[in-house]
């Protein structure tokens, strides 16, 4: 840290000089990417096949549904490659950022597929289609089995990764689609209704809407810098204004940097002067300990009336 206890305007990082990035899961989350990926392209292959003989239509939109899924386990798994890359000159950050990309777009997909199924299963009301239904049955609980072993795969690392509950809740309403079409043909084959397969695609494009419109909201709301949902940003600035010597906080930031890393600057008001390597150390572990902020910086400032940061109002950014 280059600040002295002269300095009237200090940058310095909380640091205790360990970085910890775990990378126990790593080989975990590539295998579970390789084999989700592989598994579901082979589904949908084998559904394509399926549908074209069955003559079933909903086989056919589940397969571009699928490959949809494929595309998005693809950017996700493309992203954690790009967010262990080192930063450089000019990504600071590395590519860490890619994570909530990938987020983004995987909600966009997911979306994206509940207007196609939707529009599908509007059009099929207006002209019912006869299908294969045993075949139609049996394709569909194959992809049932895929998807919620894929989901499974990816069950543990989804709750502290944003990047990886997307790909969870794509397989989940991957297999919730899968179940649906099952029941669908089910349902045909015992009454003969044939309106049931668009009845039951909408209620499946309601349960997937659902449950990605959190992690839309989520992934929208890192992308635009906003304090991360597991931070209380009052808690944040209550903590740092309780702290020995320091009068007054200012041009607080916090975002995410990833779907699992966030980070922090502001600038400590602090008349007595700089409080030492120790001091700042002992914040930055506080902050990642007990309020998921892996990556804080401060600027010690000193109050002298005569120099007055501009950064200081709550409007200026």
């Amino acid at each position: 840290m280059s600040a002295t206890h002269d300095d009237h305007h200090g940058h310095d990082h909380g640091c205790d000089h360990h970085h910890h990035h775990d990378h126990s899961n790593v080989d975990t989350t590539s295998r579970a990417f390789v084999v989700g990926v592989a598994l579901n392209l082979a589904f949908v292959i084998i559904e394509i096949g399926f549908g074209l003989y069955a003559d079933s239509l909903s086989l056919l939109a589940d397969a571009g549904h699928n490959f949809s899924d494929v595309i998005g386990l693809l950017a996700a798994w493309g992203a954690v490659i790009l967010s262990r890359r080192v930063p450089t000159l000019h990504y600071t950050y590395g590519l860490r950022s890619t994570t909530i990309l990938a987020a983004l777009a995987n909600a966009m997909l997911l979306l994206i597929a509940v207007g196609g199924i939707s529009w599908e299963a509007i059009r099929r009301f207006t002209e019912p289609t006869a299908v294969n239904e045993p075949i139609m049955i049996w394709v569909a609980l194959v992809g049932v089995i895929i998807n919620i072993a894929t989901a499974l795969m990816f069950m543990q690392s989804q709750k502290e990764d944003l990047n990886m509950r997307g790909a969870f809740v794509h397989m989940l309403a991957d297999a919730a689609v899968s179940v649906g079409v099952v029941l669908a043909g089910l349902g045909m084959m015992w009454t003969g209704w044939l309106w049931l397969d668009p009845a039951i695609s909408l209620v499946i494009a309601a349960v997937i809407l659902i449950g990605t419109w959190g992690l839309f909201k989520q992934s929208l709301k890192l992308a635009l810098n906003a304090v991360p949902d597991a931070i209380n940003p009052a808690q944040v600035m209550s903590y740092l204004k309780g702290l020995p010597q320091v009068t007054e906080v200012h041009d607080l930031h916090i975002w995410g940097m990833s779907t699992t890393e966030n980070a922090l600057t502001a600038h400590l008001v602090i008349p007595t002067g700089h409080p030492g390597d120790t001091f700042l150390a002992h914040i930055a572990e506080e902050l990642a300990h007990h309020h998921h902020i892996q990556h804080a910086t401060f600027q010690i400032e000193l109050g002298e009336q005569d120099v007055l940061c501009k950064l200081a109002p709550h409007d200026v950014v």
